[in-house]
């Protein structure tokens, strides 16, 4: 069997070991109704961000071909109770986190327990804080939607802190502009970061169309640690004007059904579109603005080190 194994490899992997001809898939990047509130003023006590039930998100993704599950909600991890039951569930969440520079960030913190999703809230208004629990726990996180205006502005330090802390960039999108997706992954590239995928979805939809693949992984565990190594691959579609507003219809169906009386202000849906061209453009420009200034310039990296020293004292203390 040793000689065969030798002279014959490739048939061996195809017929005797088809577990290491496999790849494990999982979208790392989906939301479901547990995400809150839509964050615009005027709609954050109407309308939700997605009206996804995890049941449905579940279903979807084991349908599309996705080895394992996870949902990344904003800042929840609701979705646990009802999808513990299965043994190819792991608890993740997206975290809105406070950068020292005062700007807001999405990290994606996968693999959590309970106990993690408390200390990780306790601490996310202080990026420092919250960055030293998760290389003690060796939890794996990434930045999400590296080059998009969705959390606001950004500074130039910001990126210093990516570049020398954030071990994984999210470099491709589901519901991002391609090239934003672009300039993450070639950004990653030059730092070397870890590449992931997720296809962020707040509709059923999208759900699956974007994914993480890391070939011979069997286990959750060793997905990651797949991930870690440099055999992740990235997988599936970005995004595009048409699909966003596509979207957006979707969640005010979502919400006519959940609130039948909101059926008075469907007039304004036909603002859906201008609304959603602005977005767009504004993520263009966002794109463009922070891609140039980072392909024009080598920062060099950001180390706790350079941090007022007031400020480094109040995270150890937290």
């Amino acid at each position: 069997m040793g000689t065969f194994t030798h002279n014959f490899r490739s048939l061996h992997r195809l017929f005797i070991s088809p577990s290491q001809n496999m790849a494990m898939r999982c979208d790392l990047h989906v939301h479901s109704i547990a995400s809150g509130m839509f964050n615009v003023p005027g709609l954050d006590r109407l309308c939700r961000e997605s009206y996804n039930e995890p049941a449905a998100v579940y279903t979807r993704l084991k349908g599309l071909g996705m080895s394992i599950v996870t949902i990344t909600d904003h800042d929840s991890i609701e979705v646990a109770e009802s999808l513990r039951q299965y043994r190819d569930f792991f608890l993740s969440e997206e975290v809105t986190v406070r950068m020292p520079s005062g700007t807001e960030l999405h990290l994606g913190v996968y693999g959590i327990s309970e106990r993690d999703h408390a200390e990780i809230q306790r601490r996310r208004n202080d990026f420092i804080a919250l960055l030293m629990y998760l290389t003690e726990r060796k939890l794996f996180f990434s930045c999400n939607h590296v080059f998009s205006g969705l959390t606001g502005r950004r500074e130039a330090d910001d990126f210093s802190w990516f570049a020398s802390y954030v071990p994984a960039f999210e470099t491709r999108n589901g519901q991002m502009w391609p090239e934003a997706n672009a300039g993450a992954a070639r950004l990653a590239a030059r730092l070397g970061k870890i590449a992931i995928a997720g296809s962020d979805s707040h509709t059923i939809a999208g759900v699956g169309l974007t994914h993480t693949e890391v070939p011979g992984a069997r286990t959750v565990e060793e997905f990651f640690a797949g991930l870690r190594t440099g055999r992740g691959r990235v997988h599936g579609r970005g995004g595009s004007y048409w699909n966003l507003t596509a979207d957006v219809y979707r969640i005010i169906l979502g919400m006519l059904q959940e609130k039948p009386w909101t059926l008075a202000l469907t007039p304004l849906a036909v603002l859906v579109p201008a609304f959603t061209a602005g977005h767009w453009m504004n993520e263009i420009r966002f794109c463009k603005k922070w891609t140039a200034a980072l392909e024009r310039e080598q920062r060099n990296p950001r180390m706790l080190w350079d941090v007022d020293s007031r400020q480094f004292e109040a995270s150890m203390a937290s």
